[in-house]
C-alpha cells in the first residue's frame, strides 16, 4: 500500500515535469549547431525589422521573443499568421528578417503566407521540429527545436516543445544583444520606470530641491537664524555660505546636538563657527545611484549640489531617493 500523500504526488509530478523539459533544453543545447550562428549573424546584420510569427501556443512564444528582442537592442515585432493573410504582410520588406514558429511545421496558416514571404524577398528562419517539413524546406536557416515527448501525459498540449522554443528565443535575444555590444545603459533607456532605467537615466538635477527650498544661510548669521532655517527647510540641515554665495560648511542636527550637549552658549554665535567645513556635495550631473551610494557609504541622509563655483543649487536627500526604488 503506498504511504505518498496528495501532496507528495504532486510535488514529485511537478518535479518530473521540470526534469523533463531541462532535459529536453540540454539535448537541444547539445544538438546546436552552425545555423543557430548563422542565424544570430542573420538578425545582427538585418537591415529592416525582425518579424516573429507563430499560431497558437507558438505564437505566444513569438510574442514573448519579440518582446525580448524590442528590450535588448533590436526592432521585433510579433505578427500573426493569419492576420498575415489578410493584409498585414504589408509590414514586410525584402530588408526583414521573419522567424517562423512552429512544432511540426506544418501549420496551415503560416505555411500558407511563406510563398509570398519568399516573394516579398524576407529572409525566413525556421524554428521547428521538423526539419523535413514545408517550412523546413522554405526556410533559409532552420533552428532544431525537435523534443522527444511532451510534458502532457497524452503528448498532446505544447509544452516541452514550447519550452525549447522559448529558450532558442532566449539564446538567440542574448546571443544578438551581445554582436550588438548593447550596453546596460542602453537597457535603461528601453526601460525607463524600471530599477536599473532610473538608476541609470535619473541624475540629482531631476529628484533635487531647488532655489528658495535649499537650507541655506551666511557664515555671519547667528546660531538662532541657522536653526530657524534648518527646522523651517524640514532637512535637519543647513549650508553655510561666504557673502559671494560659495559654500563653506554645512551644520546638521547633529552639530545642534552637540552643542546643546556641551552645556555651552551658544545662540549668539556664528554659524560660521560651529559649522562642519568641507562638507560633501555632488554636482546637478551626478547620477541618482551614485548619489546614493554616497549617502549610504558616508551613513549621511542629504547632500548638498553645488555648481562649479561651489555655489548651493540643490540639496537631495535620501527619501528621496529611496521614493524612486534604487
Amino acid at each position: 500500500m503506498s504511504t505518498t500523500s496528495p501532496n507528495q504526488y504532486i510535488t514529485q509530478t511537478g518535479k518530473a515535469i521540470l526534469e523533463q523539459e531541462a532535459l529536453a533544453i540540454q539535448q537541444i543545447a547539445e544538438r546546436l549547431d552552425d545555423s543557430f550562428s548563422d542565424a544570430v549573424m542573420l538578425l545582427a546584420a538585418c537591415k529592416g525589422k525582425i518579424i516573429i510569427s507563430g499560431m497558437g501556443k507558438s505564437g505566444i512564444i513569438a510574442q514573448k521573443i519579440a518582446a525580448t528582442m524590442s528590450s535588448t537592442g533590436s526592432t521585433a515585432l510579433f505578427l500573426h499568421p493569419a492576420d498575415a493573410a489578410h493584409g498585414d504582410l504589408g509590414i514586410v520588406s525584402q530588408d526583414d528578417v521573419v522567424i517562423c514558429l512552429s512544432k511540426s511545421g506544418t501549420t496551415e496558416e503560416l505555411n500558407f503566407i511563406i510563398p509570398a514571404l519568399k516573394q516579398i524577398g524576407a529572409t525566413i528562419i525556421a524554428m521547428t521540429g521538423n526539419k523535413r517539413s514545408f517550412l523546413a524546406l522554405n526556410a533559409n536557416i532552420t533552428l532544431d527545436t525537435d523534443i522527444e515527448k511532451e510534458a502532457c501525459p497524452y503528448d498532446l498540449a505544447p509544452t516541452t516543445s514550447t519550452t525549447a522554443m522559448l529558450a532558442i528565443g532566449d539564446a538567440l535575444a542574448i546571443s544578438l544583444m551581445q554582436q550588438k555590444n548593447f550596453t546596460q545603459r542602453d537597457f535603461a533607456l528601453t526601460h525607463p520606470k524600471g530599477s536599473l532605467g532610473r538608476r541609470l537615466t535619473v541624475k540629482v538635477t531631476d529628484i533635487m530641491a531647488k532655489d528658495n527650498a535649499v537650507p541655506l544661510v551666511k557664515e555671519n548669521a547667528s546660531v538662532t537664524d541657522l536653526i530657524l532655517e534648518m527646522t523651517s527647510k524640514r532637512y535637519g540641515v543647513s549650508a553655510v555660505v561666504n557673502e559671494e554665495g560659495c559654500l563653506r560648511g554645512i551644520f546638521t542636527d547633529g552639530d545642534l546636538r552637540r552643542l546643546v550637549q556641551s552645556g555651552k552658549e551658544f545662540l549668539t554665535l556664528s554659524a560660521g563657527s560651529v559649522m562642519t567645513a568641507n562638507p560633501k556635495t555632488v554636482s546637478s550631473s551626478t547620477m541618482a545611484k551614485e548619489c546614493l551610494d554616497i549617502l549610504e557609504t558616508y551613513r549621511i541622509t542629504q547632500l548638498l549640489v553645488c555648481d562649479s563655483e561651489q555655489h548651493p543649487v540643490g540639496m537631495v536627500h535620501i527619501h528621496d531617493l529611496i521614493t524612486l526604488g534604487l
